[in-house]
């Protein structure tokens, strides 16, 4: 297993911003287990932070960008790239502007820093977003299509397909991050000509330079038509056509393009809050697809999670408690007993059983010919599946009484019907103080969640 890194000194940089044009100044900071990355805009008053989540993200035109309220914080991929290559799970990374430097238009200025201060091994292990069956993920608006495939470390594949001739076709691929800093990290972001006019007037690339990105155009450009792209687009230095690129010294790899993608790709798998294992093929990508990708990838991996964590129930086994077993913890009796019995019962958790039969009261109006378990009897069933948790922990629990006080965050996502077999788990969610009982509850019917909430109750003694 890996641990929790962090970087072992504070990191202290300035830039210009490739989009805003503003210069910036930001400092990275160690950070303890379980922080995360987690940006703060300082020249707020007071200091707005902002977790690198994908939930948090504001806008992806042209680049990642992180927001809460007014404030923003744009370009993040390429330095959450660098951190995710280097394995750095937990940093503060101060800035006084709306966006990360743009250095190079690469991940190597973030990623060389970040060495040289060092990594530092934190004593908690990482868990790790990965799951044992293909996933697909395709955006419908922008084309883009997204492979995961089970594999024990994270493996990339990118596929461009740019119409023209200037970049085309491309691929790129990362199998190890040992090879990142020379294969991924040098590559540039880049643009085309014929977005420059697009971008300017959007209120973008007031940052941006022939030093900063790559130019691509679909035709050759003279020198008379170069010196007017430069003075139109303030770029200075030296620049020429190269094929179809208008920068001096060409490309640094000939499918620059392809890499620069993967390394976006990288920063952005970032904002899952968890690093990934797996190999992923994304065809197309950007950062809307990107982000569209983790936030899937999020949903399908909570929802296996839950089902992973899900109780076994043999039935060969002999119950903890027994029907009557129950009926000694709880007052209930037909019709209103909603669990048959308790196969789990520990200092934190308690598992029941609710068979569901045609003889119940409930289904001759609900629904006449069409019965249908009801979501808030299992709810019910999962209350008092919690309350012989916190009446096995008081003295002659007979003697008790379990009061709903509240449910919150309750989804009901398949019906259950007659002859289903659930399957009630209830987790304590704090200790019991002073009778009050907050657990969180899943119902199961096989392998699916048919119902879950957050409940809250209270034991108390009869008079």
């Amino acid at each position: 297993m890996s641990s929790q890194n962090t970087i072992a000194s504070e990191i202290t940089l300035s830039g210009i911003g490739l989009h805003l044009g503003k210069m910036v100044n930001i400092k990275l900071k160690p950070a303890e287990v379980n922080t995360g990355i987690v940006f703060e805009r300082i020249d707020a008053d007071p200091v707005v932070k902002i977790k690198a989540l994908y939930r948090n993200i504001g806008s992806t035109k042209r680049s990642t960008n992180l927001q809460k309220d007014t404030y923003e914080i744009h370009t993040i991929e390429h330095l959450l790239s660098a951190l995710a290559a280097l394995r750095v799970f937990n940093v503060v990374i101060e800035i006084d502007g709306p966006e990360c430097p743009i250095f190079d238009g690469s991940a190597a200025p973030y990623f060389d820093a970040i060495l040289k201060a060092g990594i530092k091994s934190l004593d908690k292990e990482v868990d790790y977003l990965s799951y044992n069956k293909p996933f697909t993920y395709i955006d419908e608006e922008t084309g883009s299509r997204y492979k995961y495939l089970p594999s024990d470390t994270l493996r990339l594949n990118v596929l461009l397909d740019f119409p023209g001739k200037s970049i085309g076709k491309q691929f790129a691929s990362l199998d190890s991050f040992d090879t990142y800093r020379e294969e991924i990290a040098p590559a540039r972001t880049f643009v085309f000509v014929n977005e420059l006019e697009y971008l300017k007037n959007a209120g973008l690339i007031k940052g941006g330079s022939v030093d900063n990105a790559v130019v691509f155009a679909e035709k050759a450009y003279p020198i008379e038509a170069l010196a007017d792209l430069a003075n139109k687009f303030n770029f200075e230095g030296e620049y020429l056509t190269e094929g179809q690129i208008i920068n001096k010294g060409g490309l640094k790899f000939n499918n620059e393009p392809a890499r620069h993608k993967l390394l976006d790709l990288l920063g952005d798998l970032t904002l899952a809050g968890m690093p990934v294992r797996g190999e992923i093929t994304a065809e197309k990508p950007g950062h809307k697809s990107n982000l569209g990708f983790v936030e899937a990838l999020m949903k399908h991996y909570k929802s296996i999670e839950k089902v992973i964590d899900k109780p076994f129930y043999d039935e060969n086994v002999e119950p903890v408690l027994d029907t009557e077993d129950v009926k000694s913890y709880l007052p209930h009796r037909y019709p209103f007993l909603m669990v048959d019995k308790i196969i789990e019962l520990g200092e934190n958790r308690v598992v029941g059983i609710k068979n569901v039969t045609g003889n119940e009261g409930f289904f001759q109006g609900h629904f006449p010919g069409n019965p249908v378990f009801p979501g808030v009897l299992q709810m019910e069933g999962l209350a008092q599946t919690g309350g012989i948790l916190a009446l096995s922990k008081v003295e002659e629990p007979s003697l008790w009484d379990t009061y709903f006080l509240k449910m919150d965050n309750v989804k009901f996502k398949h019906i259950v019907r007659p002859g289903d077999t659930i399957m009630y788990k209830m987790e304590l969610l704090s200790p019991i103080k002073r009778g009050i009982v907050y657990m969180k509850g899943t119902a199961y019917v096989g392998n699916k969640i048919v119902s879950e909430g957050e409940l809250t109750a209270r034991i108390m003694k009869r008079n």
